[in-house]
């Protein structure tokens, strides 16, 4: 783990991005975000911004993960999928917040790297899966919590239907070359709420597994 100034200075950035909940704020002070980061840029993974992992993916921001976590609202009995696993930082975040995560990316280079920290870091309530994360995983469902980290032009439909009722789906809409809007879709009994939370950008949600896959 860092140094403790660093962390300091890291969970006073989160604070000031507007993450305020204590237990996302506690899941964040307790995962090594440099754990999930190879080469160079390692020795930047406390600050804010996203870096570059392989097939072309990258790793959150640290304050978008916090702010993404803090919306999904996850108690610790709640089981999450999460789509789009990629250095698998997000997922071990949650895996504090949540009684069991899934997680699906369609490149198995990094599921089997992610994989891999999860393990070094003991976090065995993390189940990692190679598949087409826009069809969700229906032999799991459903699932109390959904947080997409991909952005499709709308909310996939295989998706809201693997949402519990009662359930909170986070994820980013909008076109791949434009501001996507992350939105939060909560279901109830006559169907789904959509709020608006802030403009972000992510890859693209894609079908299919990866070239490695």
């Amino acid at each position: 783990m860092t140094d403790a100034s660093t962390l300091m200075q890291f969970l006073f950035a989160l604070r000031s991005k507007g993450v305020t909940d204590a237990r996302v704020l506690t899941a964040m002070e307790k995962v090594d975000r440099a754990a999930f980061i190879r080469g160079l840029f390692a020795e930047r993974a406390y600050e804010d911004m996203p870096l570059p992992i392989p097939c072309g993916q990258t790793i959150s921001q640290p304050s978008v993960v916090g702010l993404m976590t803090q919306a999904l609202r996850a108690g610790p009995r709640d089981t999450v999928l999460e789509i789009g696993t990629g250095s698998g930082y997000q997922a071990a975040v949650l895996s504090h917040v949540a009684r069991r995560v899934y997680t699906v990316d369609r490149h198995k280079r990094l599921v089997t790297e992610a994989r891999e920290v999860f393990d070094q870091l003991g976090l065995t309530n993390i189940t990692a899966f190679t598949a087409d994360g826009s069809h969700g995983l229906p032999d799991q469902a459903p699932f109390d919590r959904i947080l997409v980290t991909a952005a499709a032009e709308d909310p996939p439909g295989p998706l809201l239907a693997q949402l519990k009722v009662g359930g909170v789906m986070v994820l980013p809409v909008g076109q791949s070359d434009a501001v996507q809007s992350l939105i939060r879709v909560t279901r109830d009994e006559r169907g789904f709420e959509y709020d608006e939370l802030r403009p972000v950008r992510f890859v693209p949600l894609i079908e299919g597994l990866g070239r490695d896959g």
